[in-house]
């Protein structure tokens, strides 16, 4: 008796990706004719059958979306969903949301159960633990499969589909050029792991104006957290360095920064400035009010659904993956000023 496979095994098998076997198998111009003939051939031998459930479920749409974020601790994706839930409501389209928990196996567990005919297509922003693994074999199945997928916030060139984005590298640089002109030379940066994308690309930023001020980058002033630790003994660190600004790259970080600050006896700003990123409560409310990036989630959402509804509506349409950027602003608050 002959294994049962799927498209995935036929990929492992021949040296190709998913893809390229899905195409081949609906007979598609953009395989040549010797893999299409490979392909189809490998598939008549093991009796390969399309899962016709799936399928099936596939084609009869259910008005719902999927959006899998990594945590809802984050003021960012809480407007996120706001955005995605007005643009869908307005076309007649319900969310079912759902939390990887930063974990590479929920985010896989999570990404099976909507795409069996659960919804009509997928809304993600991806783990920390994928990002860290590089295995994005998950997506590449669904992209294969044909089920309209937009990642936002987090995102890789690996995996073919539509992105929305912020400007991270141009907010990171407007955050530290914003304590630059303020006469802040000594610029703490507390960010995340350089797997986590956003961290990165705002470090970038960062680095850049630095440069463009002939500031040379200190490694002992930036600072990666790891948040299956304790972040605040973390942060702590770069107080023992000669700082006179921190530039943090989401509130939780810069309302733990503002609080060492208060407890060795800083004033802020007068003493040290300190901007983060994300505009939430957290940053409004804390005292001093914190100076932030503005990331713009609800917007960011309502650009991720309208793709993705264009996308589920627009099914016979040739396949062009669009990418929209969406600029930063800064808020000014009382924890920033031009130091005497």
């Amino acid at each position: 008796m002959k294994q049962k496979i799927t498209i995935k095994t036929i990929a492992k098998e021949l040296g190709v990706s998913t893809s390229t076997v899905s195409k081949a198998l609906k007979d598609s111009h953009e395989i040549s004719t010797e893999t299409k003939q490979k392909i189809q051939a490998y598939a008549d031998l093991y009796n390969y059958k399309p899962n016709s459930l799936a399928l099936q479920l596939r084609n009869q749409k259910t008005r719902v979306i999927g959006v899998i974020l990594p945590k809802i601790v984050h003021h960012f994706f809480s407007t996120v969903i706001m955005g995605i839930e007005e643009g869908a409501n307005k076309k007649g389209y319900n969310i079912m949301v759902c939390f990887s928990n930063e974990s590479y196996k929920k985010e896989v567990e999570t990404l099976k159960v909507l795409s069996n005919g659960s919804v009509d297509g997928l809304i993600v922003s991806i783990a920390s633990q994928t990002l860290e693994n590089k295995d994005f074999n998950h997506f590449k199945g669904l992209v294969a499969e044909e089920i309209p997928l937009v990642l936002f916030d987090r995102v890789v060139d690996e995996i073919l589909c539509d992105k929305v984005v912020v400007d991270d590298v141009g907010a990171g640089y407007k955050a530290t050029q914003h304590l630059l002109d303020n006469h802040r030379t000594k610029i703490a940066l507390i960010t995340t792991p350089n797997h986590v994308n956003v961290g990165a690309l705002r470090r970038q930023g960062y680095e850049k104006a630095l440069i463009e001020s002939y500031i040379k980058t200190n490694k002992k002033l930036v600072v990666e957290i790891d948040e299956n630790e304790d972040i605040k003994p973390q942060i702590e660190k770069v107080f023992e360095q000669d700082i006179d600004a921190v530039f943090a790259v989401n509130e939780i970080y810069a309302a733990n920064a503002m609080r060492i600050a208060k407890e060795k006896g800083l004033e802020v700003p007068k003493d040290i400035s300190i901007i983060g990123f994300t505009d939430g409560l957290i940053s409004e409310y804390s005292s001093p009010s914190i100076t932030t990036i503005a990331q713009h989630g609800f917007t960011m959402g309502k650009q991720a659904v309208d793709l993705l509804i264009e996308r589920i509506e627009n099914e016979s349409e040739l396949f062009k993956p669009k990418k929209i950027v969406i600029s930063s602003d800064l808020k000014l608050r009382e924890s920033t000023k031009p130091s005497s």
